[in-house]
């Protein structure tokens, strides 16, 4: 490959969310997407690593939260030379909580054993029954041993505790559940990125882009990752300061925290039974 061809593969790789995708039916073969060029001038930086091998391993459940999913998978595939693995029981297509469903291209037992990254996205029940599923926890286990890195965003920190891969690690998650990552022994902290040594986890849902970028830089550089972040035109501007519990409105704060008092009991209600 010329350096030429390798710039022009790598804007490609950086346009991917940005491609035209051919919707399709449930069983039906993916197809490849159509990446239009535009008419813009290639990069010519030197000294830059564009190419790699990751093999990254993305868990799918019944009733995970699809941007914790999407948000970080996004930004891994980015990632020019990386594989990404969307991993699940069988290849059946998987429903989000949202109620978007997702194709899986890896099962538990067709996924690589030695793994660049492991990532599990969070969710509310789908998550917990994830965190109990025997066959979930031995896959993550199993490809938790050997992994690079040990990763997850929002409440997918449940699913990496119940499975034992966080005790003695600093990690965050979203904050209904943040606290009860201590029942698996792990050290609860309070921030949007949380990285302790192979472990790095994310806070609630839109961390995942924070999270992404991160973990980017980590794989690759602080240089690659400003270009996904440019490319993804990331700079959060929200209409509201409402986005953290410590800015929310007090009744915001009190609604939102009696909506969630539910799963909050069952997120603790399975430290104690996993500690036990």
């Amino acid at each position: 490959m010329t350096d030429i061809d390798r710039r022009k593969a790598v804007l490609l790789t950086l346009l991917a969310p940005f491609a035209s995708y051919t919707l399709r039916a449930a069983g039906e073969q993916p197809q490849e997407p159509q990446h239009e060029m535009p008419d813009m001038q290639m990069p010519d930086t030197e000294n830059v690593d564009w190419m790699g091998d990751e093999q990254i391993a993305m868990l799918m459940y019944p009733g995970m939260t699809v941007l914790d999913l999407i948000g970080p998978q996004s930004l891994f595939g980015a990632l020019m030379g990386a594989k990404i693995f969307l991993v699940a029981k069988s290849l059946d297509p998987v429903r989000s909580d949202a109620g978007v469903t997702i194709t899986p291209n890896a099962t538990f037992d067709t996924c690589p054993r030695d793994l660049s990254v492991l990532f599990t996205p969070g969710g509310t029940d789908g998550t917990l029954a994830a965190a109990k599923d025997p066959e979930t926890l031995a896959f993550m286990v199993d490809r938790g041993a050997r992994a690079k890195y040990i990763t997850s965003v929002c409440s997918g920190s449940l699913i990496l505790g119940a499975a034992g891969l966080l005790k003695g690690y600093k990690a965050t998650s979203h904050w209904s559940v943040r606290h009860v990552l201590s029942g698996f022994g792990a050290i609860p902290t309070d921030a949007r990125v949380v990285r302790d040594r192979n472990r790095v986890t994310g806070a609630g849902v839109t961390a995942g882009l924070d999270f992404g970028l991160t973990m980017v830089a980590e794989l690759r550089s602080r240089f690659y990752a400003e270009c996904c972040q440019l490319m993804s035109e990331y700079n959060p501007q929200p209409p509201f300061n409402s986005g953290s519990i410590k800015t929310a409105p007090a009744r915001v704060k009190a609604d939102m925290i009696q909506l969630l008092a539910g799963f909050t009991k069952k997120a603790e209600e399975l430290a104690a039974a996993t500690k036990s």
